[in-house]
């Protein structure tokens, strides 16, 4: 671990310089540039607020407020666009960077680590947009906001740590790239993200205890919609499994590193 840590020092330029460099190429040729990391989400917002709204807006006890609909929506789109984007970047990361993996002579780890700040950055972007469009529905900004910094560190840990499990063996093993993302678009929707967790019956509830984005959706939407400090105790679960992935996943990576460079 030490070994890591000092790699990544000595390398911080070589991190920061990747993370702004892919953030510029991303957008070389767009008009609108950044502004696309932000337009898509909430253009996905739009269609669901637009479409389930009427259907569901009666079911969000708590929150006087006639947008409650778009507020959830927004507060729960904004923690799985960070989790599912660093999950399914680091899911192909090793592949599509292997001729650099080859030919460079650098700490490996700052692969995952340029893939969170670029996506750290993109999630920043579209937190402040959203803080724009909430002042707008008339959400103002509170102080149970600041709790968004230790759960943004939650989420982040636990994708990479997923992330790097899953990027790992789809280097030896192809089908994984293929599978994960069914797997998350079927995540998506057994998270209360577009719903609401009271509509779910009784005796499947229990099983929402095993989705480890169930507790950090749900204290996004009561910092972000109720306005209120989260349950800790829930969020302790998710700190737990998450500190397991993590370790397994730095774990894998650092085993298998070698035998990766020889795959690719």
């Amino acid at each position: 671990m030490y070994g890591m840590l000092k790699g990544l020092w000595e390398y911080r330029s070589f991190i920061v310089t990747s993370i702004r460099n892919e953030f510029i190429a991303r957008f070389a040729r767009s008009k609108l540039g950044g502004l696309w990391m932000i337009i898509h989400p909430l253009s996905q917002v739009a269609i669901y607020a637009l479409i389930l709204s009427n259907v569901l807006a009666a079911k969000l006890p708590g929150i006087d407020n006639k947008y409650a609909y778009a507020l959830y929506l927004m507060a729960g789109i904004l923690a799985w666009n960070l989790f599912s984007e660093i999950v399914s970047r680091c899911l192909n990361l090793f592949i599509e960077q292997g001729n650099i993996m080859k030919k460079m002579r650098f700490p490996r780890i700052a692969l995952p680590v340029i893939v969170v700040g670029s996506c750290l950055l993109n999630n920043l972007l579209l937190f402040v947009a959203v803080l724009v469009v909430f002042a707008a529905l008339g959400q103002m900004p509170n102080v149970e906001m600041f709790w968004l910094l230790p759960l943004t560190v939650v989420v982040t840990a636990l994708a990479v740590g997923l992330g790097l499990v899953l990027g790992v063996i789809n280097v030896f093993v192809r089908d994984v790239g293929q599978v994960v993302p069914i797997i998350m678009q079927v995540w998506f929707w057994f998270t209360p993200i577009v719903y609401s967790a009271n509509i779910i019956p009784q005796h499947l509830q229990g099983m929402m205890n095993f989705n480890p984005m169930y507790s950090i959706v749900t204290a996004y939407h009561d910092v972000l919609v109720y306005q209120v400090s989260p349950k800790l105790e829930e969020v302790a679960i998710t700190v737990a499994v998450t500190c397991v992935l993590l370790v397994l996943g730095l774990f894998m990576f650092r085993r298998a590193a070698p035998e990766m460079v020889d795959s690719l």
